[in-house]
């Protein structure tokens, strides 16, 4: 994002703060009809990513080309025409709510907004979402230009340009302007300035104290404050990269001067971060998403994650206290850990968090819910003087909102697009038929193809986009195999989350690496191992509603426990510590027993609860002795490190 100067600076200023508005306004006191809103939506922010976002390396830094300018002006034209005509107009060539898809004509005032609206949309993904997006829906739109061309199941009848366009620019359901547009402009954009709004508040700095004061002073102590405060923001802010790069620009460094190596620092962080989307009670943009396509309740999806975060961040947690007790590294600085009556100093700053969840359990919509959580944001900062806001503290409140808002909303009308693409082709319908064929009657190979997919369609590409693309071509399938509709979703969601962690582009990776100056594939390599849980967590919701909170509470304790117990299985064998370091010819048994103890459901719950126990009791009693030489060697360091501390406050000098 540049930097911007002078006017240009308060211009785009002015407008990023006219979007959170509109978007307050509509979100507390009532939406536009559909077309309108959505069309406000890209007017807004459409325009605003030439200005922020440069063309290329060597663009101005400070402010936009002539062609910048040029660009914005020409991005308010499509969504300018689509409000004024949403309803008919003296100057409208059709009244697009009214019309017949595919049956009335498109005249050229709608095929140049058209043009306009595809094109500045693919470059705008290109600039400030991800070259890997524009790329996939330029794709998409060549598909449909020569599909009449393409063998086997790609092939599709001749579709005219006239209706390519109009699918793309005048539907309400698919396209630019579809439905997708449409929960980013109501839902999700209200989520994006309350994260604003709770980041701008000092928020962060509560969470980076909690999880100082939590676990600092355990060993390894600056990891597990990395995945504390990153797995607290990150259910704030909804955006891996963004997470790594507000709390891992000081975690990573702390972690590398504790002793870590700096890729397993960076991968460390790349993990927690990817996990604050899974994480409730305010999750990734896609759990809205999935609220609007499959008819939920967001309280339903934000409880059913619950346990699988709890778990995710828990394997997390295992695998940094052993990569700790294996490098036996000790905690933070007892002078760098705030005391709890400092931290209760920034606890009020959680309200608005309560009020948003109260308003949602009241029975009102999350909208609504984060209206009210947004309003409450200053009076609570007015509780304590050094949590002052100010007029100008809301103004740069709203106008991260509107920024934040830009990335989000060109990513769902690109994954309108891509989607459209798919549909209007049948896409969607032969890649079912391709993998059922495949699979047979295996629930398993099915669910291992999908995650592939989804996978590879999220390499580089936004979460939100990785999910609704992946929700469009995966989740039926697996709903053909008796998969629940939730539980199908939230194996998409989860996969779309982990392609931010999976090498070979792991894009939270590649930003941490970045700060903790490292390989990025190294830092990768070590998130995927992290991350694991997730991978395991996702194929597990495919035979079991318990984790989803779907099923009896007995039901769910021995699924919760086997997990828990068998994740650390996996972690122990993934890094080579469990009361000792482990050789080699033990790691690799003990990562395949964790697994089959998650997935193989064959096998009843309480059964494989007991033969985890049974695996740990085994490993505790094969390492007991060495065990017990490795606790006297790091009580003996323990003991030094505080005598030259004791040495170093005592000096004269």
């Amino acid at each position: 994002m540049r930097e911007l100067r002078g006017p240009v600076f308060w211009l785009a200023g002015t407008v990023a703060v006219a979007a959170s508005l509109f978007h307050l306004w509509t979100g507390g006191f009532g939406f536009f009809e559909p077309r309108e809103q959505r069309s406000i939506h890209l007017l807004l922010l459409l325009p605003l990513a030439f200005i922020l976002y440069p063309a290329t390396a060597g663009s101005p830094k400070h402010r936009p080309s002539l062609l910048d300018g040029v660009l914005s002006l020409l991005a308010v034209f499509p969504s300018l025409y689509s409000f004024a005509c949403a309803n008919g107009g003296p100057y409208c060539a059709s009244i697009i709510n009214l019309r017949f898809e595919t049956v009335d004509p498109v005249f050229p005032v709608e095929i140049a907004g058209g043009v306009l609206a595809i094109g500045l949309v693919i470059e705008a993904l290109r600039r400030a979402v991800a070259p890997a997006l524009a790329a996939l829906v330029s794709l998409g739109m060549a598909y449909l230009v020569l599909t009449e061309h393409m063998p086997g199941i790609l092939h599709f009848r001749d579709i005219p340009m006239s209706q390519i366009i109009e699918t793309m620019y005048l539907f309400n359901s698919i396209g630019v302007y579809g439905s997708i547009t449409g929960i980013s402009a109501t839902m999700v954009a209200m989520f994006i300035i309350f994260g604003a709004f709770i980041e701008g508040s000092g928020v962060g700095r509560l969470f980076h104290n909690l999880g100082m004061a939590a676990a600092g002073r355990q060993a390894g102590g600056p990891a597990k404050v990395a995945v504390v405060s990153s797995g607290l923001f990150g259910t704030i802010s909804g955006s891996s990269v963004a997470n790594v790069f507000t709390t891992g620009s000081f975690t990573i460094p702390a972690m590398i001067r504790n002793g870590y190596r700096p890729a397993f620092a960076a991968g460390t962080e790349a993990a927690a971060s990817v996990g604050g989307q899974i994480m409730p009670p305010v999750m990734g943009a896609g759990a809205f998403i999935m609220a609007e396509i499959t008819n939920i309740p967001y309280q339903t999806i934000a409880l059913a994650a619950l346990a699988g975060s709890v778990l995710y961040f828990f394997m997390i947690l295992v695998s940094i206290h052993l990569v700790a007790r294996k490098l036996r590294l000790a905690g933070c600085d007892p002078s760098e850990i705030p005391t709890w009556r400092e931290l209760l100093r920034d606890i009020h700053l959680l309200i608005p968090v309560f009020v948003m969840i109260g308003t949602m359990m009241a029975g009102y919509s999350p909208t609504f819910a984060a209206f009210w959580g947004v309003v409450s944001v200053w009076p609570v900062s007015l509780l304590r003087r050094h949590t002052w806001l100010g007029p100008a503290d809301i103004l740069r409140m709203l106008a991260a909102g509107g920024r934040n808002m830009v990335v989000v909303a060109l990513a769902c009308a690109g994954a309108g697009m891509f989607v459209a693409c798919l549909t209007v082709t049948g896409m969607v319908i032969s890649f079912s038929t391709v993998v059922t064929s495949l699979a047979g009657s295996s629930l398993y190979i099915a669910g291992l193809l999908v995650a592939l997919t989804v996978l590879i369609l999220g390499m580089g590409v936004p979460t939100t986009a990785a999910y609704i693309i992946g929700a469009a071509i995966g989740a039926p399938i697996l709903q053909q195999f008796g998969v629940p509709v939730l539980a199908s979703h939230m194996f998409v969601f989860y996969f779309s989350i982990l392609a931010d962690a999976t090498p070979p582009v792991s894009v939270a990776s590649y930003a941490a690496a970045s700060i903790a100056r490292c390989s990025p594939m190294a830092a990768g390599v070590v998130a995927f191992r992290l991350a694991s849980a997730g991978f395991l967590i996702g194929f597990s919701y495919l035979h079991s509603n318990a984790l989803l909170m779907q099923d009896s509470w007995h039901e769910f304790v021995s699924e919760f426990a086997v997990n828990a117990i068998a994740l650390s299985i996996v972690a122990a064998g993934f890094f080579g510590f469990f009361r000792a370091p482990l050789p080699m010819v033990a790691r690799v048994p003990l990562v395949a027993i964790g697994i089959a103890l998650v997935l193989v459901d064959a096998v009843g719950a309480w059964w494989r609860l007991a033969i985890a126990l049974l695996v740990c009791l085994a490993l505790y009693l094969v390492q007991k002795g060495a065990a017990g030489r490795e606790d006297v060697i790091l009580a003996d360091e323990a003991n030094a490190r505080a005598e030259a501390r004791l040495a170093r406050e005592t000096s004269p000098s």
